[in-house]
């Protein structure tokens, strides 16, 4: 074996075929032969990558060479009891899945591993053994015949024999579903039959000798073949068959026309528009397995089998010209495009098995099965063979273990580069430019008129608008919806309920929760980017605290003079819309959002926990001794011990009366203890039912609904527990009237009063700048990161249009006197998570791969609706328990840290270098470079957390987050600009590590063009060998018959560079 980055040359030269690959035309259709004409020259000593080039860059013609998906399907010649047939053993849509030997059941997907010899064998049998393409066959007996008679004419199939042949291949093909309906049987039968049977047995037995056969042939009075359909030709040919075939079995076997199970293969149809129009008389599939199959698939069927009438190895490769369904042949109702038989002597099973597995695995390959419908002759074939070998990995066969079944990967990388000749070096993109362009896609550029930057914004939303609407018809919508309408009441209430106290209770629960409805309804119909939650935010409460206390320090009126802040706080937003301020979004990159997040989240998790906490000061578990007693009613015979044993709430119902001093309310030694529980127990059930769509049980479409109801299904499940218990937790406090919470105030806030001075609207103007800071840096901050470009965001940004909407909010609510709604970073982050959407794994084996978002409006228009018709529902809220809420605050904490590249980078500071993950930053910074810059990100956000925890200095709060912007600029003199790049770019993790592979491959061709520019190199195939290491580990467990030593698998992403640059010199010299 070589070493590792050496190259080992093929045991092969290519040879030119001289044979007829031409398939010979059924004479009941006749038609004419297919040209075959080529451009390309010197087509045998071209690299094996170029010639798949060429082939897989002609035009085609006609519609008959468009390629399809392939559905592959595996069976052997084997004896069943008394029955010859072809039994399933292996079927491929993307991965392998192989019939459980004994178990009757298909074995898990798993990606093919294929001994290097069967591949070479198998390049062998095509070189060697008959191929036919553009076949013209409508059924499988007209197949049949055309094979035999090609194979007699190129004189690898001797006559006598020839009748065998047609035989074997017209046998009966069993599926694997079959078998298992045939296992329904009962089990048990009657005694006479038991009897009945042997007797036959015995009679078989004693008229035969061992390995004789039977003449058969059927009379006129006999059914014909199924099929037939009167046909005296069908009827003709088909009386012959079954007269001959005998397959190698230690047991004496006599064949008799009951045995004879012919194959309803030759009730053949052309094929159907779908492949589901086959009559259910006719073939009845696998309807289940169907459901895989993708639209406009077409099967390629691999036979193999050995017979004792063979000295010899037959192997025939068939391309039909038109996919027709050859009735039972495939498990499933799809038309049959390529065929493959290889019959042979005894004892090559085994290898026959394997040879069988390489060919199946070639042609679920996407390279080569597009190569096998454009062939136009063998040579073509074996180049996609040739190519295959140059893109595989050979494993050592002492460094793993061969009968490990590898589990499919969750990324299947593109096979593009395959396809695509090398492209010489593009020229250097100048990156300003590029991230210009980017900028004004995103509408983060300056239009350079006023309200430029909004007309761009309703210009890009409004195409889309009424499929806001259309896209929300999902299931996923409503999990949503009923999810984040708590998510978002708890906050609502419990800021509701601290504003209170900072506000004189000028503003509390029910005006949090109109506000929440006017915010919401009115940001969710005219809002740029509806998937951004609005909610209250603690340096608004800060904020109003600070205005509130100022006001009364000089006797002001508080909501007159906050409504003159609010009225200054939208006209300087409208005026930021019509200068295009939110342009400056540009400067907020990953190090300021993650910050941000990050401390948001670090808030959630600690006031969740908090909030426990206080519950255990207030109710502590340690109480000392219950002064209450339950005894018995006056006039009863009972004693006061029989009564003693009665708790506080059961007491009454026996007609007990109470007795002490701690009478007036139930024992709450175990309050604490019961919202520890709740809380912990709301958010485990949320976390492990929000994975449970990568489970192992149930349906897919029962684990999806599941994982999206998962919040729902855990906050309903532990109130049901609390209630049952009866223990008397604190519960969630919804106001049940309509009303404003002072009495002294109205809906509307009068603009002027005698308390305040005439000058106090202009002075307004300073807390307005400080509040305008505030909010900006809140809003465009969330919105940031739910723009991001992981998110996979089709319909486009609004940064202007949702500053302008909440602007006008804003004067709203403060004519209203009601709060002031920004968004809610950790809200958007778990509404986003919420809507995603991944792809709908069709082929067994298949990982979902994550498709974008559902974006819509209607799941941020239901739950600022439900939030207010609360008032409502007051009966019902009641009952849900405050520490379940405070589990689903944890819940979304630790939810929305996951995903983020700052506190991934604080773990992997924990790890030892050997546990790291592979994150696509470790490949391309030194590890201390990344420490470095993590360590300066962690002492931003402990600053951060620092000036929010002290009432004095958390006003500072926006500043500082445009201080974290400036920190992030000097970071350029730190760190390279490479670096920054890397470590500090919102780029999707996937597009940066194909980005970064084509980078090195460039520096790779670069390195060696000195080499490969003498031009008078040839070149020949060239197979990588690798250690396991460098491919990543191999997971999973279980047997697969592998054969051989060295084992190949996977295909590669690209071919080797010198490979490339050596095709690429070739294109060249021409």
């Amino acid at each position: 074996m070589a070493k590792n980055n050496e190259y080992i040359e093929l045991p092969w030269t290519m040879n030119s075929s001289s044979g007829d690959d031409e398939a010979p035309k059924d004479p009941r259709t006749g038609g004419e032969d297919f040209t075959q004409q080529f451009t390309e020259n010197d087509f045998e000593v071209t690299p094996p990558a170029q010639r798949v080039q060429f082939i897989l860059g002609e035009d085609v013609d006609d519609g008959t060479h468009v390629s399809h998906p392939l559905f592959s399907e595996m069976g052997m010649l084997v004896k069943e009891g008394d029955e010859i047939e072809w039994k399933e053993t292996a079927r491929w849509i993307k991965f392998e899945e192989d019939v459980e030997e004994g178990g009757n059941r298909w074995s898990k997907p798993h990606v093919a591993t294929l001994s290097l010899h069967s591949l070479f064998e198998l390049r062998r049998l095509l070189v060697n053994g008959s191929v036919m393409l553009d076949m013209e066959a409508h059924n499988l007996e007209v197949m049949a015949d055309l094979v035999c008679d090609h194979m007699v004419s190129a004189g690898t199939l001797p006559p006598g024999v020839k009748d065998k042949v047609k035989d074997a291949l017209l046998r009966r093909h069993r599926h694997q579903h079959e078998y298992a309906k045939k296992t329904r049987l009962p089990i048990i039968r009657s005694l006479a039959d038991m009897r009945n049977h042997s007797s036959s047995k015995i009679e078989e037995h004693s008229g035969n000798t061992l390995g004789a056969t039977t003449p058969i042939s059927l009379t006129a009075s006999e059914p014909g073949p199924p099929g037939s359909n009167g046909n005296p030709s069908l009827s003709t040919a088909a009386s012959g068959m079954g007269r001959f075939l005998t397959v190698p079995s230690g047991k004496p076997s006599n064949r008799t026309l009951e045995d004879m199970v012919k194959s309803p293969s030759n009730q053949s149809m052309a094929r159907p528009g779908s492949g589901s129009e086959l009559s259910e008389q006719q073939h009845k599939g696998n309807t289940h397995f169907m459901r895989k199959i993708p639209p406009g698939a077409e099967a390629s069927n691999i036979l193999v089998g050995e017979v004792d009438f063979l000295e010899r190895t037959l192997s025939c490769f068939i391309r039909l010209s038109q996919a027709v369904v050859l009735g039972d042949l495939t498990e499933v109702p799809v038309p049959t495009r390529f065929v493959f038989i290889l019959l042979g002597p005894p004892g090559s099973q085994s290898n026959f098995h394997e040879i069988g597995r390489a060919m199946a695995t070639l042609m679920s390959d996407e390279i080569f099965h597009e190569v096998a419908y454009r062939a136009r002759k063998r040579d073509h074939l074996l180049s996609g063979v040739d190519e295959f070998l140059d893109a595989v990995t050979v494993l050592p066969p002492g460094e793993w273990d061969p009968t490990i079944r590898i589990e499919p990967p969750a990324a299947i990388p593109s096979q593009e580069v395959r396809k695509r000749p090398p492209e010489l070096p593009k020229e250097e993109v100048d990156e300003e430019e590029e991230e210009a362009r980017l900028r004004e896609e995103n509408g983060l550029s300056r239009t350079g008129r006023l309200f430029g930057g909004l007309i761009n914004d309703i210009k890009r939303k409004a195409p889309w608008y009424l499929s806001d609407y259309k896209d929300s018809l999902s299931m996923q919508c409503v999990a949503s919806w009923i999810f984040l309408y708590f998510a978002c009441l708890s906050p609502i209430i419990t800021f509701g309920g601290l504003l209170a106290e900072a506000t004189g209770k000028h503003m509390a629960a029910m005006e949090s929760l109109v506000s929440g409805f006017v915010c919401g309804m009115g940001y969710g119909f005219f809002s740029g980017q509806p998937l951004t939650i609005l909610g209250s935010t603690g340096p608004v409460l800060v904020f109003e605290s600070i205005i509130y206390e100022f006001c009364l320090k000089m006797g002001w009126e508080y909501m007159t003079f906050r409504f003159w802040i609010g009225m200054w706080v939208a006209g300087i937003c409208i005026v930021l819309t019509a200068i295009d301020a939110s342009a400056l979004v540009c400067y907020i990159t990953r190090f300021t959002e993650e910050n941000f997040a990050t401390l948001i989240a670090f808030i959630f998790i600690y006031k969740a926990i908090e909030n426990v906490m206080v519950i255990g000061k207030n109710f502590p578990v340690n109480q000392g001794i219950y002064d209450c007693v339950c005894t018995p009613p006056i006039g009863s015979n009972a004693s006061v011990i029989e009564y003693a044993k009665y708790n506080w709430d059961y007491c009454e119902s026996y007609n007990g009366t109470l007795v002490g001093g701690d009478c007036g309310s139930p024992p709450t030694e175990n309050v604490f203890l019961m919202s520890v529980v709740l809380c912990a127990g709301t958010f485990l059930i949320s976390t492990v039912l929000k994975e449970f769509k990568n489970a192992l049980f149930f349906p897919s479409i029962v684990r999806q609904y599941i994982s999206d109801f998962s919040v729902l299904i855990a906050i309903f499940a532990m109130s049901f527990f609390d209630y049952s218990l009866g223990v008397p937790t604190q519960k969630l406090e919804v106001p049940n009237e309509l009303k404003p919470t002072l009495s002294t105030r109205g809906w509307l806030i009068p603009p002027f009063s005698e308390k305040n001075p005439w000058w106090s609207p202009i002075i307004a103007v300073f807390p307005a700048l400080l509040g305008t800071i505030l909010i900006f840096m809140d809003q465009q901050i969330t919105a940031v990161i739910v723009n991001r470009k992981e998110n996979k965001l089709k319909k486009g940004c609004g940064y202007h249009l949702d500053l302008f909407i909440l602007s006008i909010l804003i004067a709203i609510c403060s004519v209203m006197g009601l709060p002031w709604f920004v968004a809610a970073t950790v809200l958007s982050i778990n509404h986003v998570n919420s809507l995603k959407l991944e792809s709908e794994c069709s082929a067994p084996g298949e990982k979902p791969q994550f498709l974008g978002v559902r974006e819509q409006r209607v799941t941020h228009i239901l739950i600022f609706l439900t939030i207010g018709g609360s008032v409502l529902l007051t009966p019902l809220l009641r009952h849900i328990p405050m520490p379940v809420l405070f589990g689903v605050f944890l819940y979304m904490g630790v939810a929305s840290l996951k995903g983020l590249q700052f506190f991934d980078r604080i773990l992997i500071m924990f790890m030892p270098a050997k546990y790291q993950p592979d994150y696509m930053f470790l490949r391309q910074v030194p590890i201390k470079r990344v420490h470095l810059f993590t360590i300066i990100q962690l002492a931003c956000l402990i600053i951060l957390w620092l000036i929010k925890s002290f009432s004095q200095t958390s006003i500072l709060f926006p500043l500082m987050l445009v201080v974290m912007i400036g920190i992030r600029k000097a970071l350029d003199l730190v760190f390279t600009r490479r670096e920054l790049k890397i470590l500090d770019d919102i780029m999707p993790e996937m597009t940066k590590r194909a980005a970064a592979d084509d980078l090195h491959k460039l520096d790779a061709e670069v390195g060696l063009l000195a080499r490969i520019f003498p031009w008078g190199k040839g070149s020949r195939g060239r197979v990588v060998t690798k250690p396991p290491g460098l491919d990543g580990g191999l997971a999973g467990s279980g047997g697969a018959g592998s054969a051989g030593g060295a084992v190949l698998i996977s295909c590669s992403t690209s071919n080797a560079n010198e490979k490339e640059f050596e095709a690429q010199s070739s294109l060249l010299k021409k």
